[in-house]
């Protein structure tokens, strides 16, 4: 793919804050000239799109207002009122425009105009020179500021995932936006602009660094282009930038761009189905209610919904278009790297959520979908955003709209160890269930009045590997857990829960759209569950391997080494409880580590706040596993 490239001969000469940086990545393991491990500067464009599509909409704002007066100047037959305004300026006080058309201040307006544009261009040219970047073998730094420096770290082993974000006017100039999504918080390194081919070269490098694969496990194609002896030289950059906006033109109308050497999308989403998917929801119903209610009200003369209704039914229309058009070319497929997620029509977005980096996974279907057999599939997952960021919903969509096949197909990606067995235990009874031979242990009968619609299908199932929790009947759900991502479990008790001796069981994961709750568990039973999540959420964490998901077993083997050696040398019973503190009134408390912890009174779950919980060590990352400190 031919693109206008960076300079990239020549490193940023490094600065004496820079003589105890850590090392360059060795060479065999990086494929981009910008992986050196030296500061380098983004794409000499970058000015443009980042302040200069500001300034040219602060100029289009300008030239709407002043409209009038430009037709006045160069076309006066097409404006012959504005003449008589001017002529009144003086008389009425008038605004600095028609002080300037009456005094004729042409020159010294145009110059003072000018004045502000090479200012506004000086400053974005210099934003520009002191925004650097570099990556080294342990993580992604950003320099930027001028008057306020800012220096922005990402370690590679906490990486998240890395998004590719083009949009429209950067996907016509071959540039993109690379996001090195972070363990917490507001904590995501941007790199905007690079252009297209080394956005992906650099994508493949950090997601290589911080797997610990070799690049000749990667093949080829992760190297670059290799220079070819009596090659033919490459175009100028202007001949460079008329390709590659023609090409990428040609791109939003007949689809992608180039093929890429991964593999094919194992889900194709019709736009028939998409817009379907949206016709078919409660907020379509409650808009049609909303309508109804307009033409009732202004038959009647309440002509005042007109004022309340009618800008919230555009800004539904307007929010129904955008999400349509940003779940377009959606696909999602395997890599070596994990899950590659590509959506967007004219914004095009491809983000890879390496292995690991799922803390919860929720298959549901609506009411008005179940005719069609349509389902969608969200996760919980550190996006590295604010709280405030309204595209962090983008990011935790991973099936818009598809049937139980694309469900099966998406689910192998996102949990590519479940056996297969399970796989279809979880598509038979987990989402269309249940069954004659139910899995799942359900409410009891003495506590159905509290599920009276969704008890038969309000369950639970636990494995070795996840926690599955079902319910809903109007609207279905299903919920995966991952026992090695779990944060901690709790029970919670109310009055009426324990006449009917049944508990409310909660999974503690990381902030998403998934909320793994299930009410009017039996007692008993939910206190089996809890000391089976406490131990298998311990064992998960012990032989969890994603901190590094592609290292040579070589270097694996020896970490399960050690680990089962000390399992061995402290018993199953370690394993199982060591970190559990039970208090009972009266007696001692019998304590191991602090990590999970059970409370239990005469013999009940004390109502209210959570009384009953557990919880996993969880590293710097937010995932559970070995505390790194």
């Amino acid at each position: 793919m031919s693109s206008i490239p960076e300079p990239v001969d020549g490193a940023i000469p490094p600065d004496s804050s820079d003589a105890a940086a850590p090392g360059a990545p060795p060479p065999q393991l990086v494929g981009s000239p910008l992986s050196d491990g030296e500061w380098h500067r983004l794409h000499p464009l970058t000015p443009l799109l980042r302040g200069g599509l500001f300034l040219l909409v602060i100029i289009g704002v300008v030239l709407a207002n002043l409209r009038d007066r430009l037709l006045y100047i160069f076309l006066p037959w097409l404006a012959p009122g504005v003449g008589e305004e001017v002529v009144e300026w003086e008389q009425v006080g008038g605004d600095p425009i028609d002080f300037i058309i009456a005094n004729n201040l042409y020159v010294l307006a145009g110059v003072a105009v000018l004045a502000v544009l090479i200012v506004l261009v000086t400053v974005f040219y210099t934003s520009w020179r002191f925004h650097t970047f570099r990556i080294t073998g342990d993580d992604v730094e950003v320099r930027s500021g001028i008057l306020f420096r800012t220096q922005r770290r990402a370690p590679l082993d906490r990486v998240q995932g890395v998004n590719l974000t083009r949009p429209m006017i950067a996907r016509l100039l071959g540039m993109a936006k690379l996001e090195v999504v972070g363990a917490g918080t507001d904590a995501n390194v941007k790199l905007e602009y690079l252009s297209t081919a080394n956005a992906e070269a650099v994508r493949a490098d950090i997601l290589r660094l911080a797997s610990g694969r070799r690049i000749e496990m990667a093949g080829p194609a992760a190297r670059g282009p290799a220079s070819t002896p009596g090659a033919v030289r490459a175009p100028g950059r202007v001949a460079t930038l008329g390709q590659t906006v023609g090409r990428e033109i040609t791109g939003l109308i007949e689809g992608p761009e180039t093929p890429v050497a991964e593999a094919e999308s194992v889900v194709n989403i019709p736009v028939g189905r998409l817009v379907a998917s949206h016709v078919l929801s409660a907020s379509t119903l409650a808009l049609l209610v909303a309508v109804v209610a307009i033409v009732i009200g202004v038959s009647q003369g309440v002509t005042w919904l007109l004022l309340g209704f009618v800008p919230a039914i555009i800004g539904f229309g307007a929010y129904w278009v955008r999400s349509i058009v940003r779940s377009l070319r959606y696909s999602i497929a395997p890599t070596p790297d994990g899950v590659r997620i590509t959506f967007g029509l004219f914004t095009t977005i491809t983000e890879i959520v390496p292995p690991g980096r799922v803390h919860a996974v929720e298959v549901s279907q609506g009411i008005f979908w179940r005719p069609a057999g349509w389902w969608t599939i969200r996760i919980n997952r550190l996006t590295g955003r604010s709280a405030a960021d309204s595209s962090t919903d983008q990011f935790t969509t991973v099936l818009p709209v598809g049937t139980a096949a694309d469900v099966d197909r998406v689910l192998r990606l996102l949990q590519p160890s479940l056996p297969d067995e399970e796989r279809d235990l979880i598509v038979q009874q987990g989402m269309l269930g249940p069954t004659p031979d139910d899995a799942f242990t359900n409410t009891p009968r003495r506590a159905r009045w509290i599920r009276p619609l969704s008890y038969w299908r309000n369950g639970f199932r636990f494995t070795d590997e996840v926690l599955l929790m079902r319910r809903g009947v109007v609207w279905r759900k299903l919920v995966i857990l991952p026992l090695a991502r779990l944060q901690s479990f709790a029970l919670h008790q109310g009055p009426l829960d324990r006449a009917s001796r049944v508990t409310n069981v909660r999974a503690h994961v990381v902030t998403g759209p998934v909320s793994p709750f299930l009410a009017a568990v039996d007692r008993d039973t939910a206190l089996a569950l809890f000391d089976d999540v406490a131990r298998g959420s311990v064992r998960a964490a012990l032989a969890d391997r994603t901190h590094r998901w592609a290292q040579d077993e070589a270097e694996a083997k020896p970490a399960e080494g050690a680990g089962d050696v000390a399992a061995a040398d402290a018993g199953d019973d370690v394993i199982a409880s060591p970190t559990v503190e039970a208090s009972v009134p009266g007696g001692d408390v019998v304590s191991g580590a602090s990590a999970v912890e059970a409370s239990v009174s005469g013999g009940d779950v004390v109502s209210g706040a959570p009384t009953v919980e557990a919880s996993v060590p969880v590293t710097a990352s937010g995932e559970p596993g070995e505390d790194r400190g």
